[in-house]
């Protein structure tokens, strides 16, 4: 089974994870949209993680990923402690597993955002609190939650809609495939064949239900959809290995501009999730244009942050 569909729940001893959308019932997620929803419009009380302690491990920098989780975590009454890679002793060899037994005695969850995808994995098997994926090499979910959130604020419920991808099938673009599965939107990615998402991912949110297309060409992709979303051409997990010059190279004609977007609805909103290269991937024309959701959706992540938090730690974070 291939890395982007190997089971990731993780034994944990039944401790709730978010780790894969694809590990959660579209109920689940669908309930945590609306926790989400609640917090943007103030409407979550009192401090549901008061007495709480979440760990947040970068092995990989972060703006949104830990401003988003810091901030959450303080305006809902807890404590969070931020651990680079420099800084523990997993830097130094210490296990996933020992790591994770030990700061499953101090802390009430742990956030670790990683390049291995093994990491969140094993760090799932052996915590005893729960772990959230803040990224990954092969999907960033808590990105997808804002997406979504974002999507349905500005033109309404995401599901039977047409969201288009256009570049690099990468970590992003997966945790779309899982969404479209969970969601029930239509997705049409444009990618280079030689960045295509992995095939038996494709397969498995077809399995699901999903509608996915994929083309090598953004024109057809674009074509009357609801949403555009694109990402940075080299992801962090690839700036040492990718061929910087070819990749550039074999993803320009996928750039979103003005042009693409006049393909697209006429009412269509443009996603990204930020850091943005402007000029490569996005042009400053279309992220500071009138159909940007670019600022809404990096807002969202400390909503949708809110919400999942609440789900896993808090008081109303089940479904009634």
């Amino acid at each position: 089974m291939s890395a982007a569909l190997k089971s990731s729940s993780g034994s944990g001893g039944g401790t709730r994870h978010f780790l894969e959308l694809m590990d959660l019932d579209p109920a689940s997620l669908r309930h945590m949209l609306e926790l989400g929803k609640r917090a943007k419009r103030g409407e979550i009380s009192g401090k549901p993680l008061d007495g709480k302690t979440v760990a947040m491990i970068f092995e990989l920098p972060s703006t949104r990923t830990r401003v988003s989780f810091e901030v959450g975590i303080r305006q809902m009454g807890g404590e969070s402690l931020v651990l680079t890679a420099k800084e523990i002793q997993l830097n130094r060899g210490e296990s996933v597993k020992d790591t994770a037994r030990v700061l499953s005695r101090y802390v009430d969850a742990i956030m670790l955002r990683t390049a291995d995808v093994t990491n969140i994995r094993e760090m799932a098997q052996y915590a005893t609190v729960p772990v959230i994926n803040g990224l990954t090499n092969i999907s960033h979910p808590c990105q997808l939650m804002a997406d979504v959130m974002t999507f349905e604020e500005h033109r309404g419920p995401i599901a039977g809609q047409v969201v288009a991808w256009t570049g690099d099938g990468n970590n992003v673009a997966q945790s779309f495939i899982q969404a479209a599965a969970r969601f029930g939107f239509t997705l049409r990615m444009a990618t280079p064949d030689l960045l295509k998402p992995p095939a038996e991912l494709v397969a498995w949110a077809r399995r699901e239900g999903a509608r996915i297309e994929l083309t090598d060409d953004p024109v057809a992709a674009v074509a009357g959809a609801r949403a555009v979303v694109t990402d940075c051409w080299i992801s962090m997990s690839d700036e040492k290995t990718a061929a910087t010059q070819n990749r550039h190279n074999m993803l320009l004609p996928y750039q979103v501009n003005g042009a693409l977007m006049r393909h697209a609805a006429p009412d269509a909103i443009v996603m990204h999730c930020l850091p943005a290269h402007r000029g490569e991937e996005i042009t400053d024309e279309v992220m500071d244009g009138a159909a940007s959701a670019v600022l809404d959706q990096a807002e969202n992540r400390l909503h949708a942050q809110k919400a999942l938090l609440t789900w896993l730690l808090g008081r109303g974070g089940d479904a009634e």
